[in-house]
């Protein structure tokens, strides 16, 4: 098993390791001064003695002087302390020191991953990373393509992007191609129901001359005018990216369909369901189910097996496909935590003993239950994830991700034939020529993918790597949690507090009241004060002064119509508030 000490990966709440710290900070720093010192070493210097000798040089250094030692003191003094045990507000904590002297490393040499030729280390160090995760969530590496985003709003973005052009590829083919073989005999609605691979096989089949015809005929070409994709279901505990997602690719807010969430707040798969059978019935088309892998509220994993199930069940009884895609931003890197060495995915039994004996989470902590078990594995059997190597993969700012089952998906996207996604050398087997030209953003940092690839190299996407981690935190917030439960009363019996629900990772959310109180409004005016005595203010001193930073969040109650109940939750807060009271 994986011998890593862990308390060498951290700079530390302390800084307890800035010795090693800066040793090899300043072991990079020197390497990339030699590097620029050594690239033609007989050029003659372009900054002279003389130079450095003028006054206003002297002048121009202080300055930049005093200006760093004032932002020194700026971030010294109202950045969240989120490398501290004090600080238990959003879903950040320290990161990884690999990471970070990666990220400050490559930062030095500025590289622009939207074209190799831009960066040829950090663009093939991208696509590494993109393999380890694909290879994470399940997906063959050969057949699968991931890469690095600004963040999940960039990820959420670019699977429905995807998923709304595949949609439009065998209508486009049919109007492009009439007698085309497969596509002629079906009817709009048949064409809006092929499955995903259906599909993509269907695009393979159209000779590389016609690619640009069908590109022509598709949303990509038309807009989209009269042509319907469909709806995007999702759980009412989903991230508002949704809702600017649909806006910016011109969806529009009744494309979004929100699903009621149970108890645990994951969504109620009998509600999706029905709303399933009842688009059916309507003859209207579903371009996507979006599932949650650790909702930003909560933490909670909806049940992906049960949302993968109801796939070939209504391909088979409703004629009804749709692309699968989770969000899995905050909790993606969690799948670690059930892989073997070898990135296998570990039967029950031996991910129990494993958990014990490896003392990553202890036998007196009941996780994982059944469900959340069930929904990692089936995430293997999903079209794209979101994931976030600045949540959980300990990685800086910006580092989000986003995963596909399918390589082939580029196509829908590329501002080029297929054809020519050729390689480009040793060192990048799979690199197209302009990564940024099927990718939703364009220039984008090199230095987060080198974080990210000196992180996975490090600690290692498996159960004693990450998942060692990971699995820690999750026995803490589970210790957490049935502490809160146990020793619920206190300041004298006066006050107690009660938790939202036992986590599925390792987020805990909570609510105080006094006890006796049931007016809602008084309950939520203490828990308002309670939040601004733990939540840094500009106006009130430095942020050292807080022994302990938290942060809050909002149960709403569901809004009439559409897709505003997004960020409501229905009446599944109705038993957490009658059990304050």
């Amino acid at each position: 098993m994986n011998n890593l000490n862990f308390e060498a990966l951290y700079l530390g709440p302390q800084s307890e390791n800035r010795k090693y710290f800066k040793e090899l900070l300043n072991f990079l720093v020197d390497e990339h001064i030699h590097w620029r010192r050594n690239f033609h070493p007989d050029d003659v210097p372009c900054i002279t003695l003389t130079d450095q000798r003028r006054e206003d040089f002297a002048d121009t250094m202080q300055r930049m002087q005093d200006v760093l030692h004032k932002l020194s003191a700026k971030l010294k003094t109202s950045s969240w302390p989120a490398h501290s045990p004090r600080y238990a507000g959003h879903m950040i904590s320290d990161v990884l020191m690999p990471a970070l002297l990666a990220y400050m490393s490559a930062m030095m040499y500025n590289p622009n991953n939207v074209a190799y030729e831009a960066s040829p280390p950090t663009t093939a160090l991208e696509l590494e990373a993109g393999r380890d995760l694909c290879r994470m969530m399940g997906f063959e590496p050969e057949k699968s393509f991931g890469h690095i985003t600004s963040g999940g709003h960039v990820a959420n973005y670019e699977a429905i992007w995807v998923a709304r052009n595949l949609k439009s590829i065998p209508s486009a083919i049919k109007e492009a191609f009439p007698e085309h073989p497969r596509t002629k005999n079906l009817s709009e609605y048949e064409l809006l129901n092929l499955s995903p691979s259906t599909t993509l096989d269907l695009l393979d089949s159209v000779d590389q001359d016609d690619w640009n015809a069908v590109r022509a005929c598709s949303i990509r070409g038309k807009g989209l005018g009269g042509f319907d994709p469909g709806k995007i279901i999702i759980p009412q505990s989903a991230h508002y990216s949704w809702a600017k997602a649909v806006d910016v690719l011109g969806l529009g807010q009744q494309a979004l369909v929100p699903i009621g969430v149970t108890g645990n707040y994951r969504m109620d798969i009998g509600h999706l369901r029905r709303e399933l059978e009842d688009l059916a019935a309507r003859k209207i088309p579903v371009l996507a189910v979006v599932g949650v892998a650790g909702s930003t509220e909560e933490g909670a994993v909806d049940e992906i097996h049960k949302i993968v199930a109801l796939r070939p069940e209504f391909e088979s009884s409703h004629g009804m496909s749709f692309s699968i895609h989770v969000d899995a931003a905050y909790g993606g890197y969690a799948r670690s935590v059930f892989l073997d060495e070898e990135v296998g995915f570990l039967p029950w039994k031996d991910l129990k003993r494993t958990l014990h004996t490896e003392r990553i989470i202890a036998e007196s902590v009941e996780w994982p239950d059944q469900d959340v078990y069930d929904a990692f594995k089936a995430l293997a059997e999903v079209d794209s994830v979101t994931i976030d190597p600045h949540k959980m993969g300990y990685v800086p700012y910006q580092a989000g991700a986003v995963a596909f089952k399918d390589e082939r998906v580029r196509n829908v996207t590329a501002y080029f034939p297929p054809y020519l996604f050729a390689g480009e050398g040793e060192e990048a087997p799979s690199a197209p020529p302009l990564l940024g030209s099927f990718i939703l953003e364009g220039s984008k940092a090199g230095a987060a993918a080198a974080a990210v690839w000196a992180a996975h190299r490090t600690v290692g996407l498996n159960v004693t790597g990450y998942g060692r981690i990971i699995g820690e935190s999750i026995e803490g917030a589970h210790r957490f949690h049935e502490k809160l439960c146990r020793q619920n009363k206190f300041v004298g019996g006066e006050f107690e507090v009660v938790p939202l629900a036992k986590p599925d990772l390792n987020i805990v959310v909570y609510g105080f009241n006094r006890v006796g109180n049931t007016s809602l409004k008084e309950m939520d005016d203490l828990n308002k004060k309670v939040k601004d005595a733990m939540s840094y203010k500009p106006d009130q001193g430095a942020i050292h002064k807080y022994d302990f930073i938290l942060s809050s969040t909002d149960l709403k109650r569901e809004e009439a119509g559409g897709a505003s109940s997004v960020m409501g939750y229905g009446n599944t807060p109705a038993a957490f508030i009658s059990r304050l009271g």
